[in-house]
């Protein structure tokens, strides 16, 4: 019979070890979660249980297996398949999760979803290019008077009342200053002579002129007589208020433009010749150019002739544009009677406009 085996005696030195302690139950097993609760909207990963200090993993399980119907062998479990929908626990909520958000250009949060489509942004931006356009011819109708625009209206009816409103010394300045106004763009001073006493336009214009400027009607004339610094021309401006409306003004200044009748010899203005002065002989021998301008946001007719002061007789008046034109040899242009006539009523027109108000005076 074979003897019990022996313990082997402890090494000298060795102090002999105490039994290892007997770990709590508690800390055996593994520490289960706080149970879920309906408020929470995500699944809870389960912990994975911790192996036991002592005795081992505890083995899991294998799945349960049924039969198959026709053969008889055991199938695969389709529960286990990895197209197989895992349905949510028993009592869990069901959890939806929203459209992600995006940014905008000012980092902004902003649904991806209410992206706006090119094609309509593009639609927008022509409304709002065409309102742009529709605002800004509305806006220059009223600037250069176009009918229809009680802004034009009403301007175009406070310059026929000038006439009486206001002083003369505002119409027909005692002198005028022309900045560039003579020949090659020389200055210009004009000092005031006389000035004629408001009144009909009977006598104040050749009978084909008179006929010419009869569709606009007569209300009142005005007229002054200057002379340049160095004495050696006169020039009568003259302005016509009419009892034309805006219609009829443009009808006449188109008939002026069209037919020429702003550069016919025979419908020139009259000078006006005041007694004892330096202008006393300035009479219709003596008109050597002259201009005529209809305006079509006012009714006025603003005119100016032009001769010298000696009382020199001149055989043929010529326009003052072709007095002025590039290339004139004639004695009326050599003279620069053509730039007399055309700046001083140039002035005198401005500062008709600048009595009516500054949206009237033009930018040039």
């Amino acid at each position: 019979m074979p003897a019990p085996p022996t313990t082997p005696p402890p090494a000298p030195g060795d102090a002999p070890r105490p039994p290892a302690p007997r770990q709590p139950e508690s800390a055996v097993r593994p520490r289960r979660a706080p149970a879920e609760t309906s408020a929470e909207t995500t699944f809870r990963l389960r912990p994975v249980p911790a192996e036991p200090a002592a005795g081992g993993t505890r083995p899991v399980p294998p799945p349960p297996r049924t039969p198959s119907a026709s053969t008889g062998a055991f199938a695969p479990d389709p529960s286990l398949s990895w197209n197989a929908p895992t349905p949510p626990p028993p009592g869990r909520p069901v959890v939806s999760f929203g459209e992600p958000e995006g940014y905008d250009e000012r980092v902004r949060p902003r649904p991806l979803g209410l992206r706006i489509r090119p094609r309509i942004a593009l639609a927008a931006a022509c409304v709002v290019l065409g309102l742009g356009l529709i605002g800004g011819a509305l806006t220059g109708s009223w600037l250069v008077g176009e009918p229809g625009d009680d802004g034009a209206q009403g301007t175009f009816a406070a310059a026929g009342t000038l006439w009486h409103s206001i002083p003369v010394d505002q119409l027909f300045p005692p002198t005028v200053e022309g900045k560039g106004a003579g020949p090659g763009g020389a200055d210009r001073t004009w000092t005031r002579i006389a000035v004629a006493p408001d009144t009909g336009c009977a006598n104040a214009f050749d009978p084909l002129l008179r006929k010419a400027l009869a569709p606009a009607g007569c209300r009142r004339l005005l007229r002054a007589t200057y002379i340049d610094a160095t004495q050696s021309h006169v020039t009568t401006v003259g302005l016509l208020f009419t009892k034309a409306d805006p219609a009829t003004m443009r009808a006449l200044d188109a008939r002026f433009t069209r037919d020429g009748l702003d550069r016919r010899a025979d419908l020139v203005p009259r000078p006006y010749a005041p007694k004892g002065t330096l202008a006393a002989g300035f009479g219709d021998a003596q008109r050597a150019a002259w201009t005529v301008s209809v305006l079509t946001d006012a009714p006025v007719v603003v005119y100016a002739v032009s001769g010298w002061a000696d009382d020199r007789v001149v055989a043929r008046p010529e326009p003052a544009e072709q007095a002025m034109g590039s290339g004139a040899t004639s004695a009326v242009a050599q003279a620069g009677l053509g730039h007399e006539a055309r700046g001083l009523a140039d002035r005198v027109e401005r500062t008709l406009r600048r009595n009516v108000g500054p949206s009237a005076e033009p930018s040039s």
